[in-house]
């Protein structure tokens, strides 16, 4: 289905709600909305494959345009607004879009980016922008409802956590908007059984790709998101509260910060409504997700996956205290372990995660290099995004680090993530990342980077006593060698550590100059 579809039962069914100021979007708005929109956009001239980019907060209309993209065979490219005005207008440029869709409510950012991009219109939403247009015109320009509406995409760009944002092009499917075939989809409906009497809570950035898909997945699917402007940890309960959330979706930073909230704060909320708390995005450490499982009790789902989507896999609470730390079984293609060359490797090795498809399901939009790197060696249709890990006797994916943040100290493979693992729930600790540092002997050494909980005061005794509390849980050559005390982590408003800003100021005087 789509949200046309339900439309015409339920027109007056909320799709999307706001939990801080409970503006409403319903189906019926959403379909009449979302189709004056895609008549308008193919009215100035766009066709099938054309990009449109979308620079917003979350707001209703973010769900008008995605789907009014999506039933007229257009790519979305959502954009960060986090991002400087140069770099967002870097996304914009190597898009390609032809047109921009913004919120007044970015204010400076918006304005200043429109200098910038290379695009034939933008239009401006929630107040009036120097340089664009009103997008109420896009919903009052007359042009006729579309008849043929291929199903569109996404390019979705990385966070670039590890260089520039690279813009990942999903092949289309070869199907209209209405009819059955998207992967999301058919994975809440069928795993998650998500349907018309489900609500389900969205509390991260409407620009990355889960937000953005698994919320039109669940209006696909006749259920009513609930959209928070911004996450705090409190509102979060607040919002399955008031709201009966049944099902929601979590970094596992969001996870750290509700644990972190008082237990009579915690507590005070009712989450019994509650019957599938999904969490992706980021590694999450196992006593994390242990006390999670504590709290809500055998709800928890978990799966791995990227922006790319060249695979997923997914693991239920009962598989993963059986098997504690995996990320689940493939659901969607065939996991592989390759080393350095592709050959593929036995259960129990660490090495390169691939998936296995019918056909390679992305490129990097302009850049072909990037595309091969990702692409196995020997096999075309097996990508990589990067990441390390091992699969067990039973085919269970386990995850070890991102290759690029690996430490090789004299000679010897150190996952951060593992060290990250020990420290985050430590009384103390509000905020930890793990990197290496140079070392004159051993090439690299284990450094913790720390933000420490309000009113504890760092210092050399608080050092060794995180060093030795790693040492006590772990290998003693994997604990960190000195800890640093900051006053912030730098994070994506998702919660992926940014390493490349940690790495840039432990490097050594004119490196990457």
């Amino acid at each position: 289905m789509f949200p046309g579809v339900i439309a015409q039962s339920t027109p007056d069914k909320p799709a999307v709600i706001m939990a801080g100021s409970g503006r409403t979007l319903t189906y019926g708005q959403l379909d009449e909305r979302s189709a004056e929109i895609a008549a308008a956009l193919h009215d100035l001239g766009l066709r099938k494959g054309d990009v449109v980019a979308l620079l917003a907060d979350n707001a209703p209309e973010c769900y008008e345009v995605y789907w009014a993209l999506l039933r007229s065979g257009l790519y979305i490219t959502p954009v960060n607004r986090n991002l400087s005005a140069e770099e967002v207008a870097y996304i914009v440029n190597d898009s390609g879009a032809r047109v921009l869709i913004a919120s007044a409510a970015l204010g400076e950012l918006v304005a200043t980016v429109r200098q910038s991009v290379d695009v034939v219109h933008a239009f401006a939403f929630g107040g009036a922008v120097d340089g664009y247009d009103d997008y109420g015109k896009l919903l009052t320009s007359g042009a006729p409802r579309l008849t043929d509406q291929p199903r569109g995409s996404d390019m979705m760009y990385s966070s670039g956590t590890t260089g520039r944002p690279k813009g990942v092009r999903q092949a289309m499917l070869p199907i209209q908007v209405d009819e059955p075939g998207d992967p999301i989809t058919g994975l809440l409906g069928g795993v998650f059984k998500v349907g018309p009497d489900d609500v389900y809570l969205q509390p991260a950035p409407v620009y990355h790709a889960a937000p953005l898909k698994w919320s039109g997945a669940v209006q696909s699917l006749g259920g009513t998101v609930v959209m928070m402007e911004k996450f705090d940890a409190e509102g979060a309960l607040a919002a399955i509260q008031d709201h009966k959330i049944t099902v929601a979706q979590f970094v596992p930073t969001m996870f750290v910060r509700m644990l972190q909230l008082p237990e009579d704060v915690r507590t005070s909320y009712d989450t019994s409504s509650l019957r599938l708390a999904v969490h992706a995005a980021a590694p999450c450490p196992p006593e994390v997700k242990q006390a999670m499982i504590d709290w809500w009790g055998p709800i928890v789902f978990e799966y791995y996956g990227s922006t790319e989507q060249h695979g997923i896999t997914f693991v239920s609470t009962p598989e993963w205290l059986g098997k504690r730390g995996t990320v689940g079984k493939a659901m969607i293609g065939i996991a592989h372990i390759c080393d350095d060359e592709g050959k593929e490797l036995a259960a129990g090795e660490v090495g390169s995660v691939y998936f296995e498809r019918d056909a390679r399901p992305f490129d990097y939009h302009n850049d072909p290099d990037k595309t091969a790197e990702a692409t196995h060696p020997q096999h075309p249709t097996w990508t990589t995004v990067g990441d390390l890990g091992y699969l067990d006797e039973d085919g269970y994916l386990f995850l070890t680090d991102r290759k690029a943040f690996v430490i090789i100290s004299g000679g010897v493979n150190i996952y951060p993530q593992e060290v990250e693992n020990v420290l985050t729930l430590h009384p103390q600790i509000y905020d930890v990342a793990v990197i290496g540092v140079p070392d004159e002997e051993m090439g690299q050494q284990v450094k913790a980077v720390v933000q420490l909980k309000g009113g504890v005061e760092p210092g050399p005794e608080l050092e060794r006593e995180l060093i030795a509390y790693v040492r006590e849980r772990i290998a003693h050559f994997k604990a960190p060698r000195s800890v640093d005390f900051v006053d912030t982590i730098p994070r994506t408003p998702t919660g992926k550590l940014v390493k490349r800003e940690l790495e840039k100021f432990y490097a050594p005087a004119g490196a990457g100059s």
